[in-house]
């Protein structure tokens, strides 16, 4: 069975870093499933069957965590002591911030535009345009992982979560405007 005091990197066996081979992720996720299926657990003991159902959970959980960029970061910094669990923390960028505004109004203004699913389109590429420079800072500031490294990966990763939220938003909208069709 599993070791459920392993974290997530030590239950796939992959090291501890935020860069990742998301195909050794997706077949370690296999491999590991196959082995605590509750399936295979079907005619075992009461307690071997709770086991199997805890370990298929961890290692969703895990495969979940470790295959998104951003919460693989916050959980990186959870293992290196960086508490990110203060929801009402923001970063403190107010150029991003005003950024964060002005995509916003772009994005309240997109359903009045003469082709809404367009402008819906242009600012879901800008995010993920954003996204992946972020991604690519993260990947430096975990690099050596200094103090000022991870107090820096937590900035961006309060940045991800902005353009996350917005990305939410315009994703919704596009899903009202193609329902309104």
């Amino acid at each position: 069975m599993l070791d459920f005091s392993k974290n997530y990197f030590e239950l796939f066996g992959l090291p501890v870093t935020y860069t990742l081979d998301k195909g050794e992720l997706a077949t370690h996720y296999r491999e590991l499933q196959r082995v605590v299926h509750p399936d295979r657990f079907a005619s075992a003991s009461e307690q071997e069957r709770r086991l199997s159902m805890q370990g298929s959970t961890l290692i969703n959980e895990a495969f979940q965590t470790l295959k998104d960029p951003m919460l693989r970061a916050r959980y990186l910094l959870s293992l290196h002591g960086v508490d990110m669990s203060d929801s009402k923390e923001s970063t403190q960028d107010m150029e991003f911030l005003m950024e964060q505004m002005e995509l916003r109004e772009e994005l309240a203004d997109a359903g009045s535009q003469s082709d809404p699913f367009a402008a819906v389109a242009k600012i879901l590429q800008g995010i993920d345009q954003r996204l992946k420079v972020l991604i690519e800072k993260l990947t430096e500031q975990f690099a050596a992982a200094t103090p000022e490294q991870l107090e820096a990966a937590k900035e961006i990763v309060l940045k991800m979560q902005f353009l996350h939220k917005l990305n939410q938003d315009a994703e919704a909208l596009e899903a009202e405007l193609e329902d309104a069709l």
